[in-house]
């Protein structure tokens, strides 16, 4: 795909690795439409699209909501004209052990409120989202590229049973659109990241983060920038589909 005037939507697009992928498809002359569920943040991201010579716009949506991603994304159309890509990065984390327990005693749980939360944004939202916008390539005849971002922690991460949970989810049907849509002119890929330079990773234990960068064998954390890059590369390559593109420094959990 030439992004030149295309337009791409970015959920989770007003930081972190969504702000810097919106940012590398602006410098390709991409239309962006960053979604967020703050509107500051959203704002700041369409803002620096713009700086860059870019059109974006910004939208608030939370995407396990239906009604509002059906909502958003027939707003997007209506307003750009067009949709030829989605970029699902939105997504949250509730880390936490299964059960934790000392000395046969059982000290805490799991919630389901942890676990339902990160089903409804990372699993569902993607879910909902890339069900909407292959809906309007479709109806608008054109193809596209639908793309998820799992994670490095889709093959089972101390402490993330949700998390783990819902990457592998993720991929699973990434898989399956990949096969379905693939006759509309829609391609379907997913990015792993490991370890990045985020926000949420900042929030680790000092001393958890420092165990995760020797793990790694390149010795630090992924760049925002970094993951960009290879969302680029997929977007490009018209042969690319159906697979999952790890970018994790060479770590494998």
């Amino acid at each position: 795909m030439n992004l030149k005037d295309n337009t791409i939507i970015i959920t989770g697009g007003g930081r972190g690795l969504g702000r810097a992928t919106a940012l590398a498809f602006a410098a390709k002359g991409a239309k962006l439409a960053i979604i967020d569920m703050s509107e500051n943040a959203a704002n700041e991201s369409a803002a620096l699209c713009r700086q860059a010579k870019a059109e974006a716009r910004a939208y608030v949506a939370d995407v396990s909501d239906e009604s509002a991603v059906v909502d958003v994304v027939a707003q997007i159309v209506s307003d750009f004209g067009s949709l030829e890509g989605l970029i699902n990065n939105a997504g949250i984390t509730r880390d936490g052990l299964l059960v934790k327990a000392k000395n046969g005693k059982v000290l805490k749980k799991m919630p389901l409120d942890d676990w339902q939360a990160v089903i409804n944004t990372d699993l569902t939202g993607v879910f909902l989202c890339a069900r909407e916008a292959a809906a309007k390539i479709i109806e608008l005849g054109t193809s596209g590229v639908i793309l998820q971002i799992s994670s490095i922690s889709r093959r089972g991460n101390f402490g993330q049973t949700n998390y783990s949970a819902v990457k592998a989810g993720v991929v699973a049907m990434t898989v399956v659109w990949a096969k379905e849509l693939a006759r509309h002119g829609i391609r379907v890929a997913a990015i792993a990241p490991g370890f990045c330079d985020t926000r949420l990773v900042a929030e680790m234990k000092p001393e958890a983060l420092e165990k995760v960068k020797e793990s790694i064998p390149l010795k630090r954390l992924g760049r925002p920038e970094e993951i960009a890059h290879s969302a680029l590369y997929i977007f490009e390559n018209d042969y690319f589909t159906g697979r999952v593109l790890d970018v994790d420094g060479g770590m494998r959990l």
